[in-house]
């Protein structure tokens, strides 16, 4: 398979309006960015993985993809995000000939080099896998091949969504699940589990955090 994370980002100082109540603009803006280059670090590591694309309005999220030698296209306007993410997909499809597609949310800050390995093991035998949230709502990361097998559904219930796609073209979606690929950071609740799972590993505390 030749694979491309397709990698979408909010922009830094607009995201993560939920955490208003715990977190400070500027706490939510190095949380955004954190998570990024966890998520950047990860794939990059993840020999099975072809290339990297990230897909934002916001230059900083660019010029930081650009750290990780990842390429970038710059969005105008206030594209939605499964139009965004069509376009992105054509890209990678006519300009590196990629036959897989494997789209990773930008807020998961745990994710480990062996969750997408796992994804991608999976993919052997099947053409959709999926890997939900906490919630069993979203679609934290998604592997598709080839490239547009199935439009994206993303935004509330995108889960049951896409795995509805898949079931329409005649795939039954595998489904991958860990505690570190289901967490994403969306409200308080997520980031009491975050301090909870850094404990667990033995894992220090971000700056940003410890004084929330």
């Amino acid at each position: 398979m030749n694979i491309w994370a397709v990698v979408p980002v909010k922009p830094f100082n607009r995201s993560k309006s939920r955490l208003a109540p715990v977190l400070s603009g500027k706490q939510r803006e190095a949380l955004s960015r954190q998570m990024l280059e966890q998520t950047l670090r990860t794939l990059s590591q993840v020999k099975e993985i072809n290339g990297i694309l990230v897909i934002s309005r916001d230059s900083a999220a660019l010029s930081l993809a650009r750290q990780f030698k990842a390429q970038t296209v710059q969005e105008s306007g206030t594209p939605e995000l499964n139009e965004a993410l069509t376009r992105a997909t054509q890209v990678v499809e006519a300009t590196w000939n990629a036959t897989s597609v494997l789209v990773v949310s930008s807020d998961i800050p745990l994710l480990r080099v062996e969750d997408v390995k796992g994804i991608i093991d999976l993919a052997d035998t099947v053409d959709v896998v999926l890997a939900t949230d906490r919630r069993c709502d979203g679609t934290n990361l998604m592997l598709i091949r080839p490239p547009a097998l199935i439009p994206y559904r993303y935004g509330q219930g995108s889960f049951q969504r896409h795995a509805d796609e898949a079931r329409r073209v005649g795939i039954e979606p595998k489904i991958y699940a860990s505690p570190t690929a289901a967490l994403d950071i969306d409200v308080p609740a997520d980031l009491d589990l975050y301090r909870e799972m850094l404990i667990e590993r033995d894992l220090k505390e971000p700056a940003w955090l410890q004084s929330a």
